[in-house]
């Protein structure tokens, strides 16, 4: 049952004179919940799920669109915290998607977020480059959109400028789209197709912007200093994917998760 407007700004008002918010509260009750497996919890020192959700200030009563939510990892932690009040879509791969592992990953989505009772009423639409770029949600529907490492893939699929209009039609004026992306050094020039997975910062900021974004913040909370960004393998030699053509699990292991830029866009009001 959805709480009164009046009993949830009383309970608001409560917990924020304490220092908490309800809003931090429950998601910190998501983030901790049984649901999440302990392999996923172990990545959340990796990831910073409270700090990033903050960060983007996705609240309980948001509509949020994920684009192409991979294994579900956020799916677990936005799917609770929305469920009373907000609303989740999560825009995944096509049925005719030429990716081989699309199926795979739809079929989790689903099955995931059958449990109404811990996701309420999931919506889903389709993001699937370079055939399928939306809509990801009814034109100036959503409050956040929220995509974590995906932008390499739609600059592979040369549709990254097309996904990042999609998410500005998809907004309403004022709200934020949050990018969590592989951030490649500045030495170097950015390949267009990002093949080994990492994107300049600048470049990311400048597909937004393009789109008509506005940059209202950067956070470097899942900043690595000890990412190289120079592996045979790409971003992909490095945990989770440890991928490496010549296997030093250690070596990886000891760096961590790739170095990711935050950043906080906004559609102009």
């Amino acid at each position: 049952m959805r709480m009164g407007l009046l009993g949830l700004a009383t309970c608001t008002a409560l917990l924020s004179f304490g220092g908490i918010s309800q809003a931090e509260t429950r998601l910190q009750d998501a983030i901790n919940a049984q649901h999440r497996s302990e392999e996923s919890k172990a990545r959340d020192t990796h990831r910073h799920p409270a700090d990033v959700l903050t960060f983007f200030d996705v609240q309980p009563d948001h509509t949020v669109v994920e684009i192409n939510p991979g294994g579900g990892w956020y799916t677990e932690i936005l799917g609770p915290y929305l469920k009373d009040e907000g609303t989740l879509y999560l825009a995944i791969f096509a049925d005719d998607s030429a990716r081989s592992y699309a199926p795979r990953l739809n079929k989790k989505s689903k099955e995931m977020t059958a449990n109404k009772d811990l996701y309420g009423e999931v919506h889903y639409t389709v993001m699937d480059a370079p055939h399928h770029v939306g809509p990801v949600a009814p034109a100036e529907s959503a409050d956040r959109i929220l995509t974590f490492r995906n932008v390499h893939n739609w600059m592979a699929d040369g549709a990254a400028e097309e996904a990042f209009a999609s998410f500005y039609t998809a907004l309403k004026p004022g709200g934020i789209l949050g990018v969590v992306e592989h951030r490649a050094k500045t030495d170097t020039p950015q390949d267009p197709k990002a093949l080994n997975g990492y994107v300049q910062e600048d470049y990311v900021i400048k597909l937004a912007t393009d789109a008509g974004f506005k940059l209202l913040e950067k956070s470097e909370v899942n900043a690595n200093p000890k990412d190289t960004a120079d592996y045979e393998a790409g971003v992909w030699a490095l945990p989770p994917s440890l991928r490496s053509q010549v296997k030093d699990d250690k070596k990886y292991l000891a760096i961590g998760e790739s170095d990711r830029m935050t950043l906080k866009f906004q559609k102009p009001q």
